[in-house]
């Protein structure tokens, strides 16, 4: 029998209790679809877990991770109360081989910009109705896109536009085009140490993207393919003291 991989969602759920609009949306909060459609495109080669900001040390204990294959993780209005203990240990496990899956504004989050090594900001905008998204596969065969039409389509979505403040992918996989024109490398592949990095953005809280069929389609693909089993080796992370200041100062 296959070892299932070991998932923690993380996702801050603060959008969800304090904007009516996006409760109506994801009453169980964004962990809870996706962790739902996890389940139901990998069935018995996952265990998933949920863990959220709120929760002693973020959810994200050092016994956690360690049981943790693959995490994925969204956060947006809170970066900057991600304790960096927790910051530091999260890396730690993703250097020495733990997957991370990066959803939408999580681009700015503490973790990501530390393993990026840059500021990681972008150009964006917000419609009242949203935008239209087209997500377009640049690397056919590639893991990611398995079950995955071409476009994708999003309906509604913040325009997330470059240039995109990251160094450049080990493999680009996706590139969205926007309705006013605007393109963006939309997934995106990293290897940090032993651990492999999925940066996918589409998913703004406004907006029923994580309710899409083919968003959860690649999301259980990146789990799949940032999987680097059970075996992790002993990293320590960059010192948090050392961290430029744009970690909390820099705006979106």
């Amino acid at each position: 029998m296959t070892t299932p991989i070991r998932v923690t969602i993380w996702n801050e759920h603060i959008h969800e209790q304090r904007d009516e609009p996006v409760r109506k949306i994801y009453p169980q909060g964004m962990h809870g679809v996706i962790a739902e459609g996890l389940r139901e495109r990998l069935g018995d080669r996952v265990e998933v877990r949920c863990a959220t900001l709120a929760e002693p040390e973020h959810g994200l204990t050092e016994e956690v991770l360690a049981a943790t294959d693959v995490l994925t993780w969204w956060g947006h209005a809170a970066h900057a109360a991600v304790e960096d203990q927790v910051v530091d240990r999260v890396v730690q496990h993703v250097l020495g081989g733990m997957g991370l899956v990066v959803l939408h504004s999580a681009h700015l989050s503490k973790v990501f910009r530390r393993l990026m090594g840059t500021p990681c900001t972008l150009r964006w905008r917000r419609a009242p109705e949203g935008e239209r998204e087209l997500v377009w596969t640049v690397a056919p065969g590639h893991p990611l896109t398995r079950g995955v039409p071409h476009p994708l389509i999003v309906p509604q979505q913040e325009m997330y536009g470059e240039f995109f403040a990251i160094p450049e992918p080990d493999q680009l996989v996706f590139v969205s085009s926007f309705e006013g024109g605007e393109v963006f490398r939309s997934g995106c592949c990293f290897r940090r140490g032993a651990g492999q990095i999925v940066y996918f953005s589409p998913g703004d809280q406004d907006f029923p993207v994580y309710h899409q069929p083919a968003i959860l389609q690649v999301i259980a693909n990146a789990v799949e393919f940032v999987n680097g089993g059970r075996e992790r080796l002993k990293i320590s992370p960059q010192p948090s003291q050392m961290e430029p200041d744009w970690y909390l100062s820099e705006a979106r």
